[in-house]
């Protein structure tokens, strides 16, 4: 387009007035402004969304730590392998993808999980053989109040996820700055055209690079749970995940850690 502007501006001038640049510094260093604050806010999403999946681990772990209070082994597997089953069936279901499912492999059987809710049905699982090992004194109730906390902290890591799920950033809000940075980008050629003659496009172009790549780095990270290039490695984390509940199980060998492909972390 920039190019096509001044095509035309060397060929018929009388049609062109000279337009000053000010307007258009003034306008930019506006967006400029307000593209930042989107990011920022996006970015926050993003972080908050690490934080509570970095608080997972620490909760599995702790979980896994305190259980050894527990006599029974395979009672003590069958609840550690449902924290593996309560990562898969999150990251699953904030993917929009089936958590029953992807949990299915990590739980027990017998054990009937409604598609409702499957997080909260695995803790509220865990949560009952929790109690019912307190209330035939197979574990102490101070014990059983660790335990419990744990659940808690899952919970609200789940509750947390769910929150920057289901709440994007309000819509009118990216789509005016999507729009204005349209017709700043399609504006600018017209105040460069003259003063620059052939280099206008290559500078509109770096300019447009620089607010659309702003604007898509903002659009990815306003969902940091899906499977874009900059979204978080949940995949890798569930991975982790499972390494240090297998471990702590005595399984050998453990499954490989997630590598990049191609410098991106699934």
């Amino acid at each position: 387009l920039a190019a096509l502007i001044v095509l035309v501006e060397r060929h018929y001038p009388e049609m062109f007035s000279p337009v000053s640049a000010t307007p258009f510094t003034l306008l930019g260093l506006s967006l400029s402004i307000f593209m930042s604050f989107r990011n920022t806010a996006c970015y926050d999403r993003w972080w908050e969304g690490r934080k509570a999946w970095g608080r997972m681990l620490i909760e599995v772990r702790s979980f896994v730590r305190e259980s050894v209070a527990i006599a029974d082994p395979e009672l003590r597997r069958e609840l550690l392998r449902s924290l593996c089953g309560f990562a898969h069936a999150l990251n699953a279901g904030l993917r929009g993808e089936d958590a029953l499912g992807a949990a299915q492999p990590w739980l027990n059987p017998a054990h009937s999980i409604s598609p409702h809710n499957v997080c909260d049905g695995i803790l509220r699982n865990i949560g009952q053989r929790c109690s019912e090992l307190a209330q035939t004194q197979q574990i102490s109730e101070w014990r059983y109040t660790l335990l419990e906390q744990r659940l808690v902290g899952l919970a609200e890591v789940q509750a947390t996820c769910e929150r920057i799920k289901g709440t994007p950033l309000p819509f009118p809000y990216t789509l005016l700055l999507h729009r204005t940075i349209y017709i700043f980008c399609l504006l600018l050629p017209f105040a460069l055209a003259e003063p620059l003659g052939w280099l206008a496009p290559l500078f509109t172009t770096i300019v447009s690079y620089t607010f659309f790549g702003l604007d898509a780095i903002g659009n990815e990270l306003e969902d940091p749970f899906g499977r874009d290039e900059n979204d978080l490695p949940t995949d890798s984390l569930v991975r982790t995940l499972e390494r240090d509940v297998l471990a702590a199980l005595g399984h050998e060998p453990l499954p490989p850690a997630l590598m990049p492909v191609d410098h991106v972390l699934s």
